[in-house]
């Protein structure tokens, strides 16, 4: 395994890096500012995105997440050390390079899955972010942690598709730029448990799609995006062509979106956390407490020490398995999309906490990105499926080693 970077990665990262000291951190105030204008609408991306978008493109730094043609052709192992830049500031830089979910893993969809007509319509505006998208999978009344209990139906009905369901935490579906809705329903309830599923291309304003409110996480409304909404399916009927590969293969397009998801998640994670231990010594060194700088306390540089060991151990783990995914594919480099996934957030969330903590009440403040980092980062324990999950299959795929030299 070789992790050093290649000349363009190198370029890339020199070129990103200057991007975000020229254009993005100067713009985070700018976006608070936005936010807080009561004579913006609510749900719009702020214009300042507008803008750094336009810089992102001048800089050729623009659609990096996606392989193949039709993004920059980066490898995951490429891509790995630039979104860990891009999750120094979360809010701006993703959206900056049109690298944010969940219109990454829809694009990445389309790409693989979609018939030339679904991406001309659909993929072309999207990469070219004229129009932004929402992929409906989780629902209210079920664990959707098990996507075998995914409720939603998709029934075909002649040349078209009704679907009747109910969503929730669909993010990015209260912007107005949002036009189309990925969804995942049941096709067939008495296939076996993995083939029941499919997906369906829905534009947003369909008959019978009501987008009915905004849910919070943790109290932040995340309208910066385009929040994330509860929206209900009422008879809502799309041509049969909306179907998106073939009939009972959604929980599979599922894992070929998440694997790519889940690591995109991770790398920007570590960003997360060298901006909480950057923010962390300095803020330390600037203050004295008990007759000396905060620097000196030991239980201090105990969280700085081990802030730094787990930064590395992640971003080994994380390098290793974008190496496996490129070399050997998502399927191959099952176990370390897991362990990254179990791994990366829990242990990021940990370095927020001494950050925090380091800042007292300025940690918990809105004068910090910590309180909003901690609070993005903890719904990643979730929000790519949960780490129990993870944990189950993680264990029932290293037993079944075992369990094969069993007599």
């Amino acid at each position: 395994m070789d992790f050093s970077y290649d000349r363009r990665t190198l370029e890339l990262r020199e070129r990103l890096e200057e991007f975000m000291d020229r254009h993005v951190y100067p713009a985070e105030p700018v976006l608070a500012a936005q936010l807080a204008d009561p004579a913006r609408p609510r749900w719009e991306i702020p214009p300042v995105v507008a803008d750094l978008r336009v810089e992102a493109r001048k800089q050729g730094l623009w659609n990096l997440f996606l392989p193949g043609e039709h993004g920059a052709g980066l490898t995951n192992l490429q891509y790995a050390p630039l979104a860990e830049i891009t999750g120094r500031s979360p809010h701006l830089a993703p959206p900056a390079l049109n690298c944010a979910a969940p219109d990454t893993g829809n694009m990445e969809l389309l790409a693989g899955f979609g018939t030339a007509e679904q991406r001309e319509r659909w993929l072309e505006p999207l990469l070219d972010a004229r129009i932004r998208s929402a992929f409906a999978m989780t629902e209210p009344e079920v664990a959707s942690s098990d996507a075998a209990n995914i409720a939603t139906r998709i029934v075909r009905d002649g040349d078209e598709y009704v679907v009747d369901g109910r969503k929730w935490y669909i993010s990015g579906a209260m912007n107005p730029d949002c036009r189309l809705l990925i969804v995942m329903g049941k096709t067939d309830p008495a296939a076996e448990p993995h083939r029941q599923q499919s997906m369906v291309l829905v534009p947003r304003d369909t008959p019978g799609v009501t987008v009915r409110r905004g849910m919070t996480v943790f109290g932040y409304d995340d309208a910066d995006h385009g929040g994330h909404a509860e929206v209900t399916f009422e008879g809502v009927r799309v041509p049969a062509g909306n179907l998106l590969g073939e009939e009972g293969a959604g929980f599979a397009i599922a894992q070929a979106r998440l694997g790519p998801g889940r690591i995109h998640h991770c790398m920007r994670a570590i960003g997360i956390a060298e901006r909480a231990l950057e923010l962390t010594c300095r803020r330390v060194l600037d203050r004295t407490a008990f007759g000396g700088p905060l620097a000196d306390q030991g239980v201090v540089q105990d969280w700085i020490a081990e802030s730094r060991v787990r930064i590395e151990q992640l971003r080994l783990l994380v390098l290793k398995t974008a190496w496996l995914m490129d070399t050997v594919g998502n399927r191959g480099a099952h176990t370390e999309i897991q362990a990254i996934k179990i791994a990366t957030p829990r242990t990021v969330e940990w370095i927020l906490d001494k950050a925090v903590q380091a800042h007292g009440a300025a940690g918990v403040s809105q004068d910090t990105p910590l309180a909003a980092l901690w609070a993005f980062n903890r719904t990643i324990r979730i929000a790519d499926g949960p780490d129990e999950v993870h944990k189950r299959s993680l264990a029932r795929r290293e037993l079944r080693r075992y369990r094969q030299e069993s007599p």
